[in-house]
C-alpha cells in the first residue's frame, strides 16, 4: 500500500521511495523521514480507546527488506532481519510480512494467537487487525488466527475472494464479482456494493474503493470519516481509528474524519 492510517497518524510513500507522515509532530510512529527507496508501508491501528494511541509504522523496502518505527512494546518493530518481503501489514502491537514464496512472517504480541502464521502457504495478500490476522490464498480462500470473540476470524468457508480487510471485530473480503463479505461485528450495511476492486478496515467503519474510481464508506461517521462521496479517480483507501485515506490516480491523496493530531494534514504531500 502506497498510504497508510493508524490509530492518530497517516503514512505515504512518494514516488522518489521517501516516505511522508502526518500526526503528532513528536510521535515515534512520524519518524519516517530518513527513509528511502521504500515501495509501500504500513500503520498500526487500534480502536479508540482511553488506553489507547500509541502506533508504529512499517515500510517495505525496494530490496525485500523492511523497516520499523515506532512504539515496540512487543516487539512488532523488531523486523531488520525480514527479506524477501512483498507484503507487509500492521495491527496494534503487530507487523506482518509475506515473502516472495507466500509464507508470512510475524513479529508483536503473540497472546492473542494473531501471530500464528508459520503454516500459512500461499498467501498473496495480508491483512492485520486489532487482536487478528488475516490471509488471503491463491486459490480464493481466506484464514484468519487470533481472537475470535465475535466471529471475525470465521471465514473458513469462503471462496472467490480477491481482497481482504481486518478490523478491530471485523473482516471483510472482496469476492471476484465485486460484492463484500463480512465476518464478525456488521460496522455497516455494505449488502448494496457492487463493483469492488479494495476494501479498508478501521476500527468501526469500512470503506472500499470501485472499479469506476469512486469510493463506498458504511459504519461509524462520527468524525466524518465516512464523507468520501465526492472522492474520484481514488485507486486506493486506508481506513484508521477514526479517519480516512485516498490516494488519486494523479497521486494527490486525500483525507476526511478525525484530525485532532493532525492525521488528516496531507494536503502538503506531493502528487
Amino acid at each position: 500500500m502506497r498510504i497508510a492510517a493508524g490509530r492518530r497518524h497517516s503514512v505515504g510513500v512518494r514516488p522518489d521511495g521517501s516516505v511522508v507522515a502526518a500526526g503528532g509532530p513528536r510521535a515515534p510512529e512520524c519518524r519516517v523521514a530518513s527513509w528511502r527507496n521504500v515501495v509501500a508501508v504500513a500503520a498500526g491501528n487500534v480502536h479508540e480507546a482511553p488506553n489507547t494511541g500509541r502506533s508504529h509504522t512499517v515500510g517495505l523496502c525496494r530490496d525485500g527488506s523492511v523497516v520499523a518505527v515506532g512504539w515496540n512494546g512487543d516487539g512488532q518493530c523488531e523486523v531488520a532481519a525480514w527479506s524477501e518481503v512483498v507484503a507487509v501489514a500492521a495491527g496494534w502491537r503487530r507487523t506482518l510480512g509475506r515473502r516472495a514464496d507466500g509464507r508470512v512472517v510475524a513479529a508483536g504480541r503473540r497472546s492473542e494467537g494473531a501471530c500464528a502464521v508459520e503454516t500459512w502457504r500461499e498467501i498473496i495478500a495480508l491483512s492485520a487487525g486489532d487482536w487478528h490476522s488475516v490471509g488471503l490464498r491463491a486459490d480464493g480462500t481466506v484464514v484468519a488466527v487470533g481472537n475470535n470473540r465475535r466471529g471475525q476470524c470465521n471465514v473458513a468457508a469462503w471462496r472467490g475472494v480477491r481482497a481482504v480487510a481486518a478490523g478491530y471485530l471485523s473482516t471483510f473480503g472482496v469476492t471476484g464479482d465485486g460484492h463484500v463479505v463480512v465476518a464478525g461485528v456488521v460496522v455497516g450495511d455494505v449488502s448494496g456494493w457492487r463493483g469492488v476492486v479494495a476494501v479498508a478496515a478501521g476500527s468501526r467503519h469500512v470503506v472500499a474503493v470501485t472499479s469506476d474510481g469512486r469510493v463506498l464508506a458504511a459504519g461509524d461517521n462520527a468524525y466524518g470519516q465516512c464523507e468520501v462521496a465526492a472522492w474520484r479517480e481514488v485507486v486506493e483507501v486506508a481506513a484508521g481509528a477514526g479517519h480516512t485515506l485516498g490516494l488519486r490516480a494523479d497521486g494527490v491523496v486525500l483525507a476526511a474524519g478525525d484530525n485532532r493530531i493532525g492525521q488528516c494534514g496531507v494536503e502538503s504531500w506531493p502528487g
